[in-house]
């Protein structure tokens, strides 16, 4: 089956809606089909795109059924109406029909999944699509491809190979030419986002009458230390499986400078100095394969403790940038980042930002960003990958402009009523507030 014109005419304005497409804002058309399958030629049909838009390339895993029959779809879902042999039939993404998505995991998983294996959408919206298969396998559906091996299967396979076990067992990898298409890894059942352990934890704090993080019924700090510890041993593995190299501080600032050109101009005055602190540090601190997008909501807390999830990387980056060896302090600075972030959102869903639950706020991300660091850097170890004294400030300080940036840029996309959240964090790096 091939795709019909009509389908293709839907394509634009479909990857226009979803947050995983470049500019999600604007109409994407026109589109290019540059490979496709028919998956199943029947009722459902199911077909596999591979689509060019704008420069970029993205994987659509599309569902047909005739009008009549229920598609239980929101509007992001569906593509639209085509035209069938039998009648119309609503073309939509195939992830969220159980039916289809047990097909598409069968290509993914070693040894298939059971016909009828309990489907489960995890429903966030991220750079990708994850299914959970009863509760034991989850798969996860790349949507903007570029050529080459995915960091997320490079980096969880060489991991998985120096014995590194905090992370979920890979499961299988659907490939296909140049392009992985898909991963399957082992469900951690029972186990809990940071992000939404942080968020509870927050949550109590603003609701009672102590100011103090420590004090609080949920305090996250003892978990905050424990994740300091897991991510020093997940850069130890990092280093083992990949190597390390020298750090190019050039390369860094050449990195940065694009992101630097949203800033006002005595912003950006203030962020190239900050920047250039780490010009001529005699020690930098060596560069290894990375995270790359490391924070609260990539990691998650079992019974038997943190493991790390997905190692795509920032996906706006060329994949050139996310495989490419960085100091491991770009991770940290992603992870005291996210702290930031919790306290501003759960102070935004609260609905009470006054400038005492804001100070309150504040508090808490101190309080966990001192703990994580005491855990990470009192890991044996790890003090030969990070530099040592106002060397390891300046670095830090870099990083942390270099994510709160990208935020910013992130934000001004999709975003827009959260760009407080980057540019507050900007102005304490550049006032040291």
């Amino acid at each position: 089956m091939k795709p019909s014109d009509e389908l293709v005419e839907l394509i634009g304005p479909y990857l226009s809606r979803q947050r995983w497409a470049v500019r999600g804002d604007t109409d994407l058309a026109p589109v290019e089909i540059l490979d496709h399958e028919a998956i199943l030629d029947s009722t459902p049909a199911l077909l596999w795109l591979l689509v060019g838009a704008a420069g970029s390339t993205y994987q659509l895993l599309v569902g047909l059924r005739p009008e009549a029959e229920q598609v239980p779809a929101g509007e992001r879902d569906i593509l639209g109406t085509v035209s069938g042999p039998d009648g119309p039939l609503v073309a939509y993404d195939a992830l969220i029909d159980p039916e289809l998505s047990r097909l598409l995991a069968s290509r993914v998983v070693e040894g298939g999944l059971p016909e009828d294996a309990h489907v489960r959408s995890v429903g966030a919206e991220q750079s990708n699509s994850s299914i959970v298969f009863d509760e034991r396998v989850i798969v996860k559906f790349y949507r903007r491809l570029q050529r080459g091996v995915n960091p997320d299967v490079e980096v969880a396979t060489g991991l998985d190979r120096v014995g590194f076990n905090h992370l979920a067992s890979p499961l299988g990898v659907w490939h296909r030419d140049e392009y992985d298409l898909a991963v399957a890894q082992e469900f951690l059942a029972g186990g809990t986002e940071g992000w939404a352990l942080a968020l509870t934890s927050l949550r109590d704090l603003y609701a009672c009458d102590d100011d103090d993080p420590a004090a609080a019924g949920g305090d996250f700090g003892a978990e905050s230390r424990r994740l300091g510890e897991m991510t020093a041993k997940l850069h130890l593995a990092l280093a083992e499986a990949f190597g390390t190299s020298p750090a190019d501080t050039g390369e860094w600032l050449a990195e940065i400078e694009p992101r630097l050109a949203g800033l006002e101009a005595g912003d950006l005055a203030r962020a190239r100095a900050l920047a250039g602190r780490v010009t001529g540090l005699d020690s930098p601190g060596p560069s290894i394969r990375v995270h790359g997008d490391y924070h609260l909501g990539q990691v998650m807390r079992t019974e038997t403790g943190w493991f790390v999830l997905d190692f795509e990387g920032e996906p706006a980056r060329p994949l050139e940038t996310r495989r490419r060896p960085w100091p491991a302090l770009k991770d940290v600075a992603g992870m005291l980042r996210s702290f930031g972030y919790a306290a501003a959102v759960a102070l935004a869903d609260r609905g009470e930002a006054t400038p005492e639950l804001a100070e309150r706020g504040r508090s808490w991300e101190r309080h966990n960003r001192g703990l994580f660091l005491d855990g990470y850097l009192a890991t044996p170890g790890v003090e030969d990958l990070v530099p040592q004294g106002e060397a390891f400030d300046a670095v830090l300080a870099f990083f942390e402009l270099d994510k709160a940036l990208y935020e910013l840029g992130y934000e001004r996309a999709h975003r827009p009523e959260w760009t407080r959240i980057p540019l507050a964090a900007i102005d304490r790096l550049l006032t040291g507030g």
